[in-house]
């Protein structure tokens, strides 16, 4: 293992001879984890962001160069003259694997310590059946880290996020993988199997998570992360924290009840917001209507892409200009606007970040929702809440995963060397 990984991942508190060790060892520890959350910085950046002399900063740079951590790269903005330098991680130095379960496809990538995607990978899957599916993701994860070339050495951990009510303190999904957990956590089951630090969170919170790292919610500090795909998730950051509440499965907003004796829902009970407003639903809506007869270009698709139909289809054909498509994702739309005016009103956030499938309906979606927001919630907190759909793509949920190993594993060793 190179001295990076020694550095990062030491399960024993630095060997140091006095407080001043201590201390550099801590301040080059937190310079990292700020070069890797933020990206390039210069060297005033840096002595704001820790309270610390320009001279001390420079030396603490110049030695993390020295172990070739470190390098200096390109030049900062300037008010006027010489533009200062940028220090950024020095490239290949380690690499994190995100792995993303969703309802029916599995997604892996391998990231860089620049937070570039280097290596990824997609399967179709059924997460219902629940049946050798730990197997299946080690077998492809594998195969993975043998194709991208990296060494393995150099992977720190892995993050896993997963629908359902994930409980990120006990490792344990409550809702899948019951049979395969029974007194071995899934975390534990899988650290065993990849031999390497394993971190599983709610999908919701993996996209808020990323959200506040790398996206709109960052430096910001009262924000919701509405994740819409075939639930609808929440995520919640107060504060500028992510909330997980007590048993770390706040934000299930999916099941508050919007509908009286309205459809049964896959949790148990009946009329949930996710029965009216989610990919499952925008899916039953669009086969109840081609069923019924109604014209729209999703009557080209075959029997069994009808059967099988996804959200994805159905925005598709709204972009390109089908009515039918547009209503029912204006319905889905102000459903979800009645369950965010309740969230504003509870929350008062300053901001709410839509992302996930539904992004890409774009206009179609926020529309609807911002009509339904202005006439369910009150005027003095609607007025002071910004609705933004996600700048950060299909891989915002993999990059949460990403950062949550690395929030784990920075926040280990600073405990470490502040209880040493």
């Amino acid at each position: 293992m190179k001295d990076i990984q020694k550095f990062l991942l030491s399960s024993q508190p630095p060997k140091a001879r006095s407080s001043v060790e201590r201390k550099k060892h801590l301040q080059k520890l937190k310079i990292i984890q700020s070069l890797y959350f933020q990206g390039p910085q210069t060297n005033t950046q840096i002595c704001e962001e820790f309270n610390i002399s320009s001279p001390t900063s420079i030396r603490l740079l110049n030695q993390l160069m020295d172990q070739n951590w470190v390098k200096k790269e390109g030049q900062g903005e300037s008010a006027g003259g010489r533009k200062p330098d940028l220090y950024r991680l020095d490239k290949d130095m380690f690499y994190v694997m995100g792995i993303q379960l969703e309802r029916s496809r599995l997604k892996i990538a391998i990231f860089d310590n620049h937070n570039k995607k280097v290596a990824d990978f997609k399967d179709l899957f059924e997460l219902e059946t629940g049946d050798g599916l730990v197997d299946h993701i080690f077998e492809e994860a594998n195969k993975l880290i043998e194709t991208s070339g990296i060494d393995l050495d150099k992977l720190l951990g892995i993050g896993i996020s997963m629908p359902g009510l994930v409980s990120s303190k006990e490792g344990r999904n409550f809702t899948y993988f019951i049979k395969e957990e029974e007194s071995e956590s899934l975390e534990d089951i899988l650290e065993r199997k990849f031999n390497k630090p394993i971190f599983i969170l709610n999908d919701a919170k993996s996209a808020c998570v990323a959200e506040s790292n790398f996206g709109m919610a960052t430096n910001r500090d009262n924000v919701l992360v509405i994740s819409m795909d075939w639930g609808i998730g929440l995520g919640v950051i107060i504060d500028g924290k992510v909330y997980e509440g007590s048993s770390g499965f706040a934000g299930e907003f999916g099941h508050i009840p919007l509908v009286d004796d309205g459809q049964l829902c896959h949790c148990g009970k009946r009329g949930c917001l996710e029965t009216v407003a989610s990919g499952l639903a925008l899916t039953r809506m669009a086969q109840e209507g081609i069923k019924a007869g109604e014209s729209t270009s999703l009557n080209l698709l075959s029997e069994e892409d009808l059967k099988n139909l996804q959200p994805e289809k159905i925005i598709e054909a709204a972009n390109m200009g089908d009515q039918f498509s547009i209503n029912i994702l204006s319905k889905v739309g102000i459903n979800l606007g009645k369950g965010l005016a309740i969230l504003i009103q509870l929350f008062n956030p300053e901001l709410i970040i839509l992302e996930g499938k539904f992004a890409k309906a774009s206009q179609f979606i926020t529309i609807p929702i911002q009509q339904s927001i202005n006439t369910y919630c009150m005027a003095q907190l609607r007025e002071k809440t910004k609705i933004s759909l996600s700048n950060l793509g299909d891989d915002s949920v993999l990059l949460g995963s990403v950062a949550t190993v690395m929030e784990n594993i920075f926040g280990k060793q600073i405990s470490l060397i502040n209880n040493s």
